[in-house]
């Protein structure tokens, strides 16, 4: 006897499934499918870079251990795994090179999670590009109202990230839950029970972002792992109670307390899509210091000398000082190239002093990079503090100022408002593929490349996936 289904009709989850079901029904907009190609090249691009990380090693060995039905790709593996193991894989790898985009202001990366899930089970059933667009859309739009449910505005930031709790796998495992529901065809009942079911397997601690670590590579790896296997869970039977998200025991509350806000996860569902406004990044490293960077590239092309630098105040909103600025002597001297890209004396310093790629590069975070000596004796005279503007555009946007003294006693400043690589200040079509070719240089021939890229992009025509992941397997 199958277990009894639970009403959901009117509840958070079943709403968020019943828009799942319908989107499934009559597509995405193009454009929204547009938005969601150019992810799963930013993500691609991001994957290949990370090979030879540690992460990428771990988790791969784990991988081949398990064995298992070799149904979608392991980005660079060279083999297919089940599908909620190569979610794992890629997951870990989309998120190993803190690349990924970025949703304001719920402060988490969506399409890490989502897109691997999705990938994995597309690839696995053999569904469309558009099928496979139109599910990650649905689970990238979950998982960033999910997000938004636990952002207070009267505190200027998210609960989660108060509470030192990794909203991107939190909310990703629901939000990849839905898009591997889609793929496996599941009904809306059984969307919203694979929603039930990830709600319980989210997880992830923030504090590998202030003191070390590589654990936090893993966190969206797992979290579309989660997804993934919560589908297949409900596909055979197991169910999530109807109040999951709002519920006394729930999800907001849960991870929230009473500063959860079930109206934010609702807010003109169906009808106000989150989705293109997520950022990208155009560096690999802690979006919080993008906004340095850029201040320190204006600084630069306006002909500052960094050789004539004697003093640097680095002004940020006041909640990313715990991440991008203390412990004070760990970032003005990060022990490695992965700690060096969560810091903003560091992240200024390389830019100053030219940095690489798009402004900063992949170079720049190596463990030989971490100990450069011009780097460090730069971001040693690098002072970080609050600054009220800042604290006012936060968390809509990660803004910075940048106030440099010459040994002439001249004083330069810059101010960075919006963030590069979103909507006030977008990446084209051809930057993102510069930034793709720069993170797969020396990993695939640039004829690969180039087919790679071509092939994502025309992801909303594509019959399947296979063209485009055989091409990224290794």
């Amino acid at each position: 006897m199958s277990p009894a289904r639970h009403d959901t009709d009117g509840t958070v989850v079943g709403r968020l499934a019943a828009l799942a079901d319908h989107t499934r029904g009559v597509g995405l907009a193009d454009e929204l499918r547009k938005d969601v190609a150019r992810r799963v090249l930013d993500l691609l691009g991001n994957s290949v870079a990370a090979q030879g990380q540690p992460s990428a090693h771990a988790v791969t060995a784990v991988a081949r251990d398990w064995a298992g039905a070799p149904r979608a790709t392991g980005i660079g593996a060279g083999a297919r795994f089940p599908a909620a193991t190569a979610a794992l894989v890629n997951g870990t790898l989309a998120h190993s090179m803190d690349s990924d985009d970025t949703h304001l202001p719920s402060v988490l990366h969506p399409s890490a999670s989502v897109l691997p899930a999705a990938l994995a089970v597309g690839e696995a059933t053999g569904a469309s590009g558009a099928a496979v667009l139109d599910a990650a859309g649905v689970g990238i739009e979950i998982t960033v109202r999910l997000g938004m449910g636990g952002y207070d505005e009267e505190l200027g930031n998210s609960e989660f990230f108060e509470r030192g709790l990794h909203a991107t796998s939190i909310c990703g495992a629901v939000g990849s839950a839905a898009a591997a529901a889609m793929l496996y065809g599941l009904d809306v009942d059984g969307i919203a029970d694979a929603m039930g079911i990830a709600a319980s397997f989210g997880a992830g601690l923030l504090e590998a972002n202030r003191t070390g670590g590589t654990v936090k590579r893993a966190h969206c790896g797992w979290a579309a792992h989660s997804g993934v296997t919560s589908a297949e869970f409900a596909k055979h039977g197991l169910t999530g109670p109807p109040t999951v998200i709002e519920g006394r025991f729930g999800f907001l509350h849960a991870f929230c307390g009473d500063r959860g806000d079930v109206d934010q996860v609702l807010d003109r569902l169906g009808e106000h899509w989150e989705l293109p406004g997520i950022f990208f990044k155009p560096y690999p490293c802690n979006h919080f210091t993008h906004a340095g960077i850029d201040a320190a590239r204006a600084l630069v092309s306006e002909g500052l000398d960094p050789a004539e630098i004697v003093a640097i105040e680095l002004g940020v909103p006041k909640p990313v000082l715990r991440t991008i600025a203390e412990p004070s002597a760990a970032k003005a001297a990060p022990e490695s190239g992965y700690h060096a890209a969560f810091s903003g004396p560091f992240t200024v310093a390389r830019a100053l002093l030219g940095g690489s790629g798009l402004g900063v590069g992949h170079a720049d975070f190596t463990d030989a990079a971490a100990r450069d000596p011009r780097t460090l004796a730069l971001a040693s005279l690098v002072t970080s503090h609050g600054d009220d503007r800042c604290d006012q555009l936060y968390p809509h946007q990660f803004p910075a100022v940048l106030r440099v003294r010459t040994r002439d006693g001249r004083a330069h400043e810059a101010r960075v408002d919006h963030n590069r690589g979103g909507p006030a200040n977008p990446l084209s079509d051809k930057e993102l593929i510069q930034k793709f070719d720069l993170n797969i240089a020396g990993r695939l021939a640039p004829e690969v490349a180039r087919a790679v890229a071509d092939s994502a992009l025309a992801l909303p025509s594509a019959p399947t996936l296979d063209d485009l992941m055989s091409r990224v397997r290794g």
